[in-house]
């Protein structure tokens, strides 16, 4: 609270006998309501990046993994109609939402990358780690505008400073070490399977397998990130009964060897957590389309 005094040279009121005006009331609280609204329109803006970076992982690929693809859909709606009602309605209740929502996204994140989530273990992708950097930053831009909006002073806003650190810090680490994907190890026998109504090349624990149209004839270029939404069959592979087709064995540019089947280098894909599914097929991630094997295709 601040207390103006102004001093005049004439009497305001002779009666008083007084020169003195005390106006009492705050020098900072107009400008709180500002400061606040611009905070929520940055958040706002980091909601709708880090929704848009979502949104295409999901078309990309993500929609067909079973439970994360539609949980990532419900994420984009959620983070494009909070990026509205936050300047629209310029509550503090829609902002402190916005700052719930991005934190969650980010632990959800963090949680498949360490362990896991719905069966399905997030793989370190350069996109993964902007939207979660976003996140930190929009839940400390939004959690800010709550503090400015309802003037709870600095040790609220101390408080959610050392949030956002420690929320940054957990990005980085967990990032760092991400849960390692299995590799298949000795040797395999290839089957084919019935899914879908088709007779598909499946590896010796019957999950599909794909080929990547980028490839060339016994080559790969599905390296890095690639090769961990989609491991490489090993090389020292062999076709069980019914499997028609030639199959051989390329070596990649790490050193190993990875199986073939007429000249396509082969995949499985880390959506597909049980035999039967084939959620990698006609999908467009990490660079080109992805197609199941008939084990009758040439």
């Amino acid at each position: 609270m601040t207390v103006i005094t102004i001093l005049l040279p004439t009497l305001l009121n002779p009666r008083n006998g007084g020169r003195v005006i005390r106006v009492v009331g705050s020098t900072r609280g107009a400008s709180a309501p500002r400061r606040s609204w611009y905070l929520g329109i940055a958040g706002a803006a980091l909601l709708i990046a880090s929704g848009s970076i979502h949104l295409d992982l999901y078309l990309t690929g993500y929609r067909s993994i079973p439970t994360i693809g539609w949980l990532f859909l419900l994420q984009i709606i959620a983070a494009y109609a909070l990026a509205i009602a936050i300047p629209v309605t310029r509550s503090w209740l829609a902002a402190a939402a916005g700052a719930g929502f991005a934190i969650s996204t980010l632990g959800g994140y963090l949680l498949s990358l360490k362990v896991g989530l719905f069966g399905f273990t997030e793989v370190r992708t350069t996109a993964g780690i902007v939207a979660a950097i976003i996140d930190v930053a929009a839940f400390a831009v939004l959690a800010t505008a709550v503090v400015t909006a309802l003037n709870l002073g600095r040790q609220a806003l101390a408080a959610t400073v050392a949030a956002s650190a420690v929320a940054l810090a957990l990005t980085g680490a967990f990032v760092a070490t991400p849960k390692t994907q299995p590799v298949a190890s000795g040797a395999q026998t290839l089957k084919a399977r019935q899914i879908g109504g088709v007779n598909l090349l499946t590896n010796a624990r019957g999950l599909t397998l794909y080929w990547f149209a980028p490839d060339s004839p016994n080559k790969s270029v599905c390296y890095d990130s690639c090769a961990a939404y989609w491991p490489p069959v090993a090389g020292n592979a062999s076709a069980g009964p019914g499997v028609t087709g030639t199959i051989g064995t390329i070596k990649r540019t790490d050193g190993t060897t990875q199986a073939t089947y007429n000249g396509h280098p082969l995949y499985t894909y880390i959506g597909d957590s049980v035999p039967g599914q084939d959620g990698g097929n006609n999908i467009n991630l990490n660079g080109g389309l992805w197609h199941d094997v008939p084990v009758t295709g040439g």
